[in-house]
């Protein structure tokens, strides 16, 4: 079997670290899918801007090779195992991601390129299809997930005043509101599950070519010390 990547992502995340574990749970967001040739032409989009959605088929580069039967889902605290196939593991036997994410807009020059929001994507991360995400055929109502029914409970976000400002300030080709985008990412607590972290300790991701660190002054809560 032989898969070629047909797209490139260019992403607000220049790391894994911090990245929010689903797709739309930061639909602050943004993300670029650089069409590669042969597919860099307008005749391979055409008529996917009808749709609100797509589905992105992707590889999770950074953990090529990095595999086992049983992991541990930071939802369930990073102390419990279950069957790789029974998560959403980046770390899985052929390394493929299924992502659904916002299509804002579809740009055929100076290159053909997809905008799109609430992206779980990391900058550089190869993409092998993409499909229209299709309601009637991919909602479904009554599906249950025992252990992710529903989103995680989000930690409460400090930014201070002059952060905020530097941030509001920020402006790129994608319309990023970056402060939302700060507060969502560290909502999600990217800190592993079982990690209890001094207050003095500082974290640190790459989020929009910024290095954007923080720390827990106490349980539940998260402060920005810096946006460099």
């Amino acid at each position: 079997m032989n898969i070629s990547p047909i797209a490139t992502v260019h992403s607000c995340f220049g790391e894994k670290f911090g990245v929010p574990r689903q797709p739309l749970l930061a639909d602050a967001s943004r993300a670029s899918i650089e069409l590669l040739p042969p597919l860099d032409t307008a005749d391979a989009v055409a008529g996917l801007e009808e749709n609100t959605h797509i589905w992105v088929v992707f590889q999770f580069h950074q953990a090529a090779g990095q595999w086992s039967a049983k992991v541990r889902p930071p939802r369930l605290g990073g102390n419990k195992k279950l069957g790789v196939l029974a998560t959403r593991s980046p770390f899985r036997p052929n390394n493929i991601g299924l992502s659904v994410v916002r299509l804002l807009e579809v740009r055929t020059a100076p290159r053909v390129e997809l905008i799109v929001g609430g992206a779980d994507l990391v900058d550089g991360t190869p993409v092998l299809d993409i499909k229209p995400y299709v309601p009637y055929a991919d909602a479904i109502a009554a599906a249950h997930s025992a252990f992710a029914d529903a989103a995680p409970a989000g930690v409460k976000v400090v930014i201070p005043d002059e952060i905020l400002q530097q941030a509001a300030a920020y402006r790129d080709d994608w319309d990023t509101d970056l402060p939302r985008l700060i507060e969502q990412v560290l909502a999600q607590d990217p800190k592993p599950a079982y990690q209890q972290p001094d207050p003095e300790r500082i974290y640190g991701m790459q989020l929009c070519g910024f290095n954007l660190r923080w720390r827990y002054p106490a349980a539940g809560q998260i402060e920005v010390v810096a946006l460099q």
